[in-house]
């Protein structure tokens, strides 16, 4: 069936992509006026951010549960994956709240190994470059980097102190970046014996 509620939340988490983009413009261009967005506009875009996360995760668990998979899901859900992760990142990279170097790592690596999937499916190996734990280490830290780099401002502990989300999501970021190259060289080396056959 290719409209079940997988393939639903799947769309509506592609069409929250230009939702939480398109907060920090809205009222008007910030970014050109040498101003940052105010705590409204990135409590906002945080939170449209974290609903989309959200809605990654219930359309695998539900698919799973109720055994609703189909291959529209599994083609659309990786391809809204990226481009959320991706919005997000060049988001980022336009307000200085993650360096151009380090989104390049995670959306390049995105695209090689999305490239590297497609073709071992047509080989037959695509069980070769299935996800590993690292892989789902490095989306958790993805998500939680860009979800406090989109809300940036620091909040308040009481007595506890004050939870720098600026400081925890740039670390948070490189850490991500890191295991983001740590797992492509994974998958590499997976798919490595396969892809050295076929230049031979």
């Amino acid at each position: 069936m290719l409209w079940n509620i997988p393939n639903i939340l799947t769309v509506l988490r592609i069409a929250l992509i230009p939702v939480f983009v398109g907060i920090f413009y809205l009222p008007h261009n910030l970014y050109a006026l040498g101003m940052t967005p105010s705590h409204t506009l990135n409590v906002a875009a945080a939170s449209v951010f974290a609903l989309a996360a959200f809605t990654d995760w219930l359309d695998g668990f539900w698919a799973r549960k109720f055994n609703q998979t189909s291959k529209f899901g599994a083609f659309l859900d990786p391809v809204a994956d990226k481009l959320m992760v991706a919005a997000a990142l060049i988001v980022l990279v336009e307000f200085g709240r993650v360096g151009a170097v380090v989104s390049l790592i995670i959306i390049g690596r995105e695209i090689a190994i999305s490239a590297l999937r497609e073709w071992m499916a047509g080989t037959g190996k695509s069980n070769n470059v299935a996800v590993a734990t690292i892989g789902k280490i490095k989306t958790a830290a993805q998500m939680a980097a860009i979800f406090l780099l989109l809300y940036y401002d620091s909040v308040s502990l009481g007595f506890l102190g004050v939870f720098n989300t600026k400081l925890v999501g740039q670390v948070l970021i490189i850490f991500a970046a890191f295991l983001t190259l740590l797992s492509m060289a994974y998958y590499l080396k997976a798919a490595w014996p396969h892809l050295k056959e076929s230049i031979r």
